[in-house]
């Protein structure tokens, strides 16, 4: 009878797991992108990479595509990068060939490397600012890129204290 109930236990846990996993990949947004990320099993990298317009975007697990997010953007994100001496930029985002060795335009890409450390960008989209820089805690959502650039230079501010 025991027995009977933990193999019971057991198999709902799994079956609750994997349908949240499922679920996981529906309910992506940029606020949560990095924490979906860094749940993924990878042994070199996990990287977002949207093509073109911005349509679908593709989750590539060591190089190889896991899953697409269908209007995850748009053609209006923008990427930046922080700068203390140099202030804010837009970042270009590299060339990318497909499997036919063909150049696709990418409309926007992030990427966790093996030790877990994502890309240090601030993510417009939407009349909102994603920062992607903290390493140890979760997206933070400013109203501007001012805002978060103020932040960045409290921040800095207070390390140099």
């Amino acid at each position: 009878m025991i027995v009977v109930m933990i193999m019971g236990v057991v198999y709902s846990l799994s079956i609750n797991g994997l349908q949240r996993s499922a679920k996981g990949a529906e309910n992506v947004t940029l606020m949560n992108l990095k924490n979906y990320m860094l749940s993924l099993e990878y042994e070199k990298n996990v990287r977002l990479l949207c093509l073109d317009e911005c349509e679908s975007c593709d989750i590539l697990v060591d190089g190889v595509k896991q899953e697409t997010l269908e209007k995850f953007l748009d053609k209006s994100v923008k990427t930046y990068r922080y700068e203390f001496l140099q202030g804010v930029h837009e970042v270009k985002h590299e060339l990318y060939f497909n499997q036919e060795n063909v150049e696709e335009d990418v409309c926007f890409s992030y990427s966790i490397d093996k030790q877990g450390v994502g890309e240090q960008v601030l993510v417009e989209y939407k009349k909102a600012v994603y920062d992607f820089t903290p390493y140890f805690s979760s997206t933070i959502k400013y109203a501007s890129i001012q805002e978060a650039v103020n932040a960045r230079e409290k921040l800095i501010q207070e390390v140099q204290k």
